[in-house]
């Protein structure tokens, strides 16, 4: 369990993290995770689906949920005073749901319009297609949503297994950032989680292979190109992480002067928006950069990034700019997780996926250890795949 106190909050978040997600799912039922996740919420043994909505709804809260790679999450956000009425809700869902069969049948249409709508994004596929071919022949690369032929098979009795298998009390953190103290909450939650099946087992994951570098154009229809190049980088638990999180930043942060920001569109007006971003899972991670501009200018665009990461690899970060640019990325997270939904999803999913309570100022201290040299050696190690989906 992991409990932030905040005395004087006027607004809670409680939720169940569970330590399952997309990549730990079979070809067959691929999209599962996901789609237990949506259906969650329509029917328990003792409560209608119209209870379920209603439930935090009618105090001004609300009830959420999303699936990712490695987890799923069950949450509601509330005024303070309704703590109770949250985990009774969500335990009762985690524990008791049924998946009625009329209900799966109008929610699979709603997923399927959700994958649909998704294919029509190139600006969103192409970073599931990428996904896809550096983690190739790999759960972890595969689209969270699945495929329409998966829907089709989905089932009552298949859905009320997975939950029996994976929300388990071995599997799952309980999160709470409100007024309620830590004691109080714990003994609310043991008493209300207890009836979860406790089986000894935890999700086994083997890491992805290393895939060759690869470099493909996909001619889709569409009037503008849309290209990701990323790497393999380290996993959630390594120490390097702040560095590659770093070097990111400094590429394509939110921030406008990142360096590719400057260099594509401040200097040369040839993408509306370029962004850099990491992603670490249990066993590995990616480093990735997305732009989406004219097809004409896919090419000079292309020579930009590779530049930029050429001059870091070769120092362009003297002590002077390595300074600004750790400056510049603890304010932003500070203001990032000023945001208390934020920050409790993150620290519970940190503690979900590592095992390992959030030590107060770690960040802090991994940042600021940061050498140019560890930052060049960081850059230099990336070995860049790209993927360009195309205008036909």
């Amino acid at each position: 369990m992991v409990h932030l106190h905040r005395p004087d909050a006027a607004v809670g978040h409680f939720g169940v993290a569970v330590n399952v997600g997309s990549r730990d799912e079979d070809p067959a039922v691929f999209g599962l995770a996901h789609f237990v996740e949506h259906t969650i919420f329509k029917g328990t043994d003792t409560h209608r689906s119209s209870y379920i909505i209603n439930r935090m709804e009618a105090v001004g809260g609300e009830l959420n949920a999303y699936t990712s790679k490695e987890e799923t999450v069950v949450y509601s956000t509330f005024p303070a005073g309704n703590l109770h009425r949250a985990m009774t809700l969500i335990a009762d869902l985690v524990a008791n749901s049924r998946f009625p069969e009329r209900e799966l049948e109008k929610e699979r249409e709603v997923v399927a319009d959700e994958i649909d709508s998704y294919l029509d994004s190139p600006a969103d596929a192409v970073f599931d297609d990428f996904d896809d071919l550096l983690f190739a022949g790999h759960g972890i690369g595969h689209n969270i949503l699945g495929t329409r032929e998966a829907l089709a098979s989905f089932t009552p009795e298949l859905c009320r297994q997975y939950l029996r298998e994976r929300y388990t009390q071995d599997n799952i953190v309980l999160f709470y950032a409100g007024d309620v103290p830590a004691d109080k909450f714990f003994r609310q939650a043991e008493r209300l989680f207890a009836r979860l099946p406790l089986t000894g087992l935890r999700i086994k994951r083997s890491a992805p292979e290393v895939t060759d570098v690869f470099d493909h154009t996909v001619h889709i229809p569409s009037h503008q190109a849309h290209t990701v190049t990323g790497a393999r980088i380290c996993q959630l638990d390594s120490p390097e992480r702040y560095t590659y999180a770093l070097l990111s930043n400094i590429m394509g942060g939110p921030g406008m002067n990142s360096l590719l920001n400057v260099s594509m569109r401040e200097r040369n007006g040839l993408v509306y928006s370029v962004e850099s971003s990491t992603s670490f899972y249990t066993d590995c991670g990616a480093l990735t950069i997305y732009f989406g501009c004219d097809p004409a200018d896919t090419r000079r665009c292309r020579r930009l990034v590779a530049q930029t990461v050429d001059r870091l690899a070769s120092g362009y970060m003297t002590p002077k700019r390595l300074e600004a640019a750790v400056t510049q990325y603890m304010g932003q997270r500070i203001v990032a997780l000023d945001n208390t939904e934020s920050r409790i999803l993150a620290l519970a999913r940190e503690f979900l996926l590592t095992g390992q309570p959030t030590v107060p100022g770690r960040a802090t201290e991994a940042l600021r250890s940061i050498t140019p040299d560890a930052l060049a050696s960081a850059a230099a190690s990336l070995r860049l795949s790209t993927l360009t989906l195309a205008p036909e």
